[in-house]
């Protein structure tokens, strides 16, 4: 039975599982994302990240949700930086990596913060009750009161899977501004199907939102999992550029475990 070395990461709280697959010897199927992100019978994580090389690039982010399904997740890709500096494919504090979404660039920090950049952001709505914007993932952003105390699991997953994003599914985040250039976000994942203690992607949607409620870049925004930064230049409701992620990613612990025959 082989046996898959891995890493693992967490940013404010977000978790993946890491692997080096420059070899590109592991493939996983279906079954095996499964298992290895559950928390009783594998590894536990909200994803799995490949780390591959790429002729244009320093590497390749490889990222798959917890059920299979794939696209852009910013607390990952900042796990990924600092697992690629281990890796030793960053020459300097700075790197510039294929994701889901595309080209992305992306700098380690003085004090050990990964700061991400994220694409351009143009696919953004008003809603009857909140705001969809798109980070390289689908966001409903709903503002509430007392967002500590919100019923997160249940409304969430209620707005996941129905209404206008029945077919495709939406990630949902629970804002409440709590301060001076300040909020407080909560997020229900697609894939994951349960709220994570942090959503990047979803984090940056939120404070896109919140600059409709006269919110200016930089904003600072808590988490179950801890605090993040992010900056923005705002040209219209339509049109976001220059688009920064900031928090930490550190490692946990390292291991091995046997893949299914």
């Amino acid at each position: 039975m082989a046996k898959l070395n891995f890493h693992k990461y967490q940013a404010t709280g977000n978790d993946f599982i890491l692997v080096d697959n420059r070899q590109r010897q592991f493939q996983p199927s279906l079954n095996e994302i499964q298992r290895l992100c559950d928390r009783k019978f594998g590894i536990g994580a909200d994803g799995l990240i490949l780390i591959q090389t790429h002729p244009e690039h320093d590497f390749e982010m490889v990222y798959y949700n917890p059920d299979g399904s794939q696209s852009l997740c910013g607390n990952g890709s900042r796990c990924a930086v600092n697992f690629a500096k281990y890796l030793g494919l960053m020459q300097e504090s700075k790197v510039e990596f294929l994701a889901y979404d595309g080209p992305h660039l992306a700098e380690i920090l003085t004090d050990g913060r990964v700061k991400l950049k994220m694409a351009d952001v143009q696919n953004v709505r008003l809603l009857e009750d909140g705001m969809f914007v798109d980070t390289g993932s689908p966001h409903v952003i709903k503002y509430v009161a007392n967002v500590k105390n919100y019923r997160v699991f249940e409304e969430g997953r209620a707005i996941r899977n129905g209404g206008l994003f029945q077919a495709s599914g939406v990630n949902v985040n629970f804002t409440e501004v709590t301060g001076d250039q300040e909020i407080f976000v909560r997020t229900y994942e697609r894939g994951v199907e349960d709220e994570t203690l942090s959503c990047g992607t979803g984090v940056t949607a939120a404070a896109i939102s919140a600059s409709h409620k006269d919110l200016t870049s930089p904003i600072h925004v808590r988490t179950r999992g801890g605090d993040l930064q992010v900056e923005f230049k705002k040209h219209s409701l339509h049109h976001y550029t220059d688009i920064y992620l900031v928090g930490p990613a550190v490692p946990v612990f390292e291991g091995s475990i046997e893949l299914s025959p």
